[in-house]
């Protein structure tokens, strides 16, 4: 389970949550995607076992207040360095993005690098110009409503989130059961955070090793994108899965030890195969 509570980073509250690890390894911070609530990631934090995972509800979801002006993703890259500082991390630590939240991975690999031993991008794009889903798929993405419309959910999901959850209604209701909708406001702003931004300009900078990790069956961000991050990432390594756009968290117990492999023994531990449904 992950202990949560509410901190203050300058005028801004987050909630936060923290999955408990081993100290012999550098924790693992988590950036989730747009609208998400930290609660989300629990059943892949608690698959990582050893590892110490950080998460917070980016201001506007979960149960971090939205801020009264809009913010851009450098502005969240720094108050998240600045979060890890308040809670006593000192030295470096590792970050992981999904969708959204690979976003702003990338932003905080780029502008702390000092700070960011190894990079994870998960169901993720380099921003505005890349290659876009399905238009009937992304227009469902501009409301938040299937945060707060149990029914809804159940209706379009298996249109948004591709894979098993095109034919499993169970695991639509489980994900259903750990939303905390996001305000109104909030969604808004981060989708005000995403436009225009792109990492193309600087990705080849980036010199974090980096695991890329993809659904092949992705109807928000089709896959095509992480063989664009991964030719463009001078440190980066693929690896594809036969599910949908929330493989970490319907997959969990078979993509941790993915990730906890690339974690401890670095570029070139985590076999270059797609996975398929059923095996890692």
């Amino acid at each position: 389970m992950l202990e949560t509570q509410t901190v203050a980073i300058a005028d801004q509250p987050l909630k936060i949550g923290i999955h408990r690890g081993s100290a012999r390894l550098p924790p693992l911070l988590f950036f989730n995607g747009i609208g998400a609530n930290l609660e989300l990631i629990e059943p892949l934090a608690a698959a990582l076992k050893d590892i110490e995972v950080i998460a917070f509800d980016i201001p506007g979801a979960g149960g971090s207040p939205a801020p009264t002006l809009p913010y851009r993703f450098r502005g969240l890259a720094r108050l998240a360095n600045d979060l890890l500082d308040q809670l006593g991390y000192r030295g470096q630590v590792d970050a992981i993005g999904v969708s959204w939240g690979g976003a702003l991975a990338q932003t905080f690999a780029y502008h702390f690098p000092d700070r960011c031993r190894r990079l994870i991008l998960a169901a993720t794009s380099p921003g505005a110009i890349m290659v876009p889903g399905k238009p009937s798929v992304l227009l469902k993405l501009v409301s938040p409503r299937r945060y707060s419309d149990p029914e809804y959910l159940q209706r379009v999901g298996p249109e948004l989130y591709g894979g098993r959850y095109r034919h499993n209604p169970e695991l639509l209701k489980q994900h259903g059961l750990a939303i905390r909708p996001p305000s109104g406001r909030g969604y808004l702003y981060q989708l005000i955070a995403g436009w225009g931004w792109s990492s193309l300009p600087w990705l080849r900078r980036l010199r974090q090793p980096t695991l890329i990790m993809h659904g092949k069956d992705d109807p928000m961000v089709p896959w095509i994108n992480a063989r664009i991050l991964a030719a463009l990432i001078p440190n980066s390594e693929l690896y594809v899965i036969d599910d949908a756009h929330l493989f970490l968290t319907s997959r969990a117990t078979e993509v941790a030890p993915v990730i906890h492999r690339f974690l401890t023994d670095g570029p070139g531990s985590v076999p270059p195969q797609i996975a398929e449904d059923g095996a890692a």
